[in-house]
C-alpha cells in the first residue's frame, strides 16, 4: 500500500505577484510530486478561506508563510502514513485536521496543496496520466475552452463593470481548430481596438484586452465584430460568454452601472441580458446576479434558462450545499468549478457529480492569479463536463494548461466534444 511519507511546502508568486504556495509530497515508494496553489481576485464571501498572514511590511499583508507552516505543523500529523491512494479518506484527514467549516484554521490553500499533490504522485506512481488517476473511472473528454478577450471590472481596472467577455469556440473538430480560432479572434479583437483609437488601460489579470469602452455593451459589439473579421461564423462556430460578476457592483438592492450612468434592479439586470442574448451569439452567463439574489436567481433561471447557460461562481462558490439549494430551487443550470472556492478535490468532485446527476453543465476554471502548473487541465478532462476556463491565449500560466490539452490531443485518446456541449442553445 503506498503511504504518505512526508509533505513539504514553500511560498511562491502567482501570475499577478503575489504569494501562493507549493507543496511537495512524498510517498512510501520514493515517488515526489507537487502541486502548485491558485488565487482568485473576484473571490465570492462564500468561499473557503485563502489563509493570508496579513503582515502589512510583507507583500501587502499577502504573505502565505502561516499556510506554509500549516502544512508541515497542522497537516502532515494527520496524513502521514495513510493510504495515497484514497483520495476520500486523506481529504477527510485534511478537513478533521483544520476543524472549521470555513477551512480558516490551516487555510484552504494550504489543504488544496496537500490535496493536489498527493493525487499527482499516485499518478506518478501508478505509470498513468493525471487526468485518469482524478477520474477514476468518470467518462474523460477535452473540454472545449471558454476564451477571455475583453476584460473589465476587478480583472481590469474598473474600465467597465462587467468583468469579462469571453469566446467559445465551440464549432470545430478539434482542440487545436479551437484553439487557433481563439487566437485570431484574440488577434483581431486587439487590431480592431487599435484601429478605433480606444485607450487600452493594459492587458487584463488573464491576458485579455483591456480597452476603456462607453458601455459594457461596447465589448459584445467589439467581440461579434472580431469573430467575424477573423473569418468566423458567431454563434454557429464561435459563441459568447459573459461573466458579469454583478456582486462587485451591487449594492443596497441595486446594480450600479456607473460608467453608464445607471443603476438596475434584479429583474431590469434580467431584461438588460434577455435583450443582449437577443441581438450577440451570446450563450453563457456567469454571475449575471449578486451571489445572495436567490429570487432573482430563480427569475432570471426560469425566463432565460432554457436558451442560455447560466453559470453560478460567486453564487455557488464550487460549495455542495449551495449548488444543491441551486438545483432544488431552480436557480441557476450550471456551475463554475474553482478548487480552491472548497478546498479539496473530493469536495470538487462532489460538485461536479452532483452537477452532472442534476442535468446541470460545468465549466471547470482557473483563477485570476494562477501559476504555471497543468493540473486544472487534467482536472477538466478527469471530469467529463466538457468545458475549460483559464483566460486568454496570452500569458504562460494560460497557455500552460492550453499546452496541456493540445499534448492530451495529440496523443489520440481523447476526443473533443465541440457543439455537443452545448445542444439546445446553439
Amino acid at each position: 500500500m503506498l503511504t504518505i511519507n512526508g509533505l513539504f511546502a514553500y511560498e511562491i508568486l502567482d501570475s499577478r505577484g503575489r504569494p501562493t504556495l507549493a507543496v511537495e509530497a512524498e510517498l512510501s515508494n520514493g515517488v515526489r510530486a507537487t502541486a502548485q496553489v491558485p488565487s482568485g481576485a473576484s473571490t465570492g464571501s462564500h468561499e473557503a478561506v485563502e489563509l493570508r498572514d496579513g503582515d502589512a511590511a510583507r507583500y501587502r499583508g499577502r504573505g502565505v508563510r502561516a499556510a506554509v507552516s500549516n502544512v508541515r505543523a497542522l497537516l502532515l500529523p494527520s496524513v502521514a502514513g495513510c493510504a495515497a491512494e484514497d483520495q476520500k479518506d486523506l481529504d477527510g484527514r485534511l478537513i478533521a485536521a483544520d476543524g472549521t467549516a470555513s477551512k480558516s484554521r490551516a487555510g484552504a490553500n494550504a489543504i488544496l496543496g496537500v490535496s493536489c499533490a498527493v493525487a499527482r504522485a499516485v499518478s506518478i506512481s501508478r505509470g498513468e496520466p493525471l487526468w485518469k488517476t482524478l477520474g477514476a473511472g468518470r467518462a474523460a473528454i477535452l473540454p472545449v475552452p471558454m476564451i477571455n478577450i475583453f476584460s473589465g471590472g476587478l480583472h481590469a481596472g474598473h474600465n467597465i463593470e462587467f468583468q469579462d467577455f469571453l469566446a467559445i469556440p465551440h464549432g470545430f473538430d478539434t482542440c487545436a481548430e479551437a484553439l487557433h480560432a481563439a487566437v485570431a479572434i484574440h488577434t483581431a479583437a486587439g487590431e480592431l481596438v487599435q484601429r478605433r483609437g480606444y485607450t487600452l488601460t493594459g492587458v487584463a489579470d488573464e491576458g485579455g484586452w483591456g480597452p476603456a469602452l462607453r458601455s459594457n455593451e461596447e465589448a459584445l459589439a467589439l467581440l461579434t465584430e472580431a469573430i467575424e473579421t477573423a473569418g468566423f461564423h458567431p454563434r454557429d462556430q464561435v459563441a459568447i460568454a459573459i461573466d458579469v460578476a454583478s456582486s462587485h457592483f451591487h449594492r443596497d438592492g441595486r446594480y450600479h452601472l456607473t460608467t453608464e450612468g445607471r443603476a438596475l434592479g434584479s429583474e431590469e439586470m434580467t431584461g438588460l441580458l434577455e435583450s443582449w442574448m437577443a441581438r450577440y451569439p451570446v450563450i453563457s452567463i456567469e454571475d449575471g446576479l449578486h451571489e445572495d439574489d436567490w429570487s432573482g436567481w430563480k427569475g432570471l433561471t426560469e425566463r432565460l434558462g432554457t436558451r442560455a447557460q447560466l453559470v453560478g461562481d460567486d453564487f455557488f462558490t464550487t460549495d455542495p450545499a449551495r449548488v444543491r439549494r441551486g438545483i432544488e430551487e431552480r436557480a441557476g443550470n450550471a456551475v463554475l468549478v474553482k478548487m480552491n472556492q472548497i478546498g479539496t478535490l473530493t469536495e470538487t468532485f462532489a460538485v461536479v457529480d452532483m452537477a452532472r446527476q442534476a442535468g446541470f453543465r460545468a465549466v471547470v476554471s482557473a483563477r485570476s492569479g494562477d501559476t504555471e502548473d497543468p493540473f486544472l487541465s487534467d482536472l477538466a478532462v478527469a471530469s467529463g463536463m466538457g468545458q475549460i476556463k483559464v483566460g486568454s491565449v496570452t500569458r504562460s500560466e494560460r497557455l500552460a494548461k492550453y499546452n496541456r490539452l493540445l499534448e492530451l490531443e495529440a496523443r489520440g485518446v481523447l476526443r473533443f466534444p465541440g457543439s455537443e456541449i452545448f445542444r439546445g442553445i446553439v
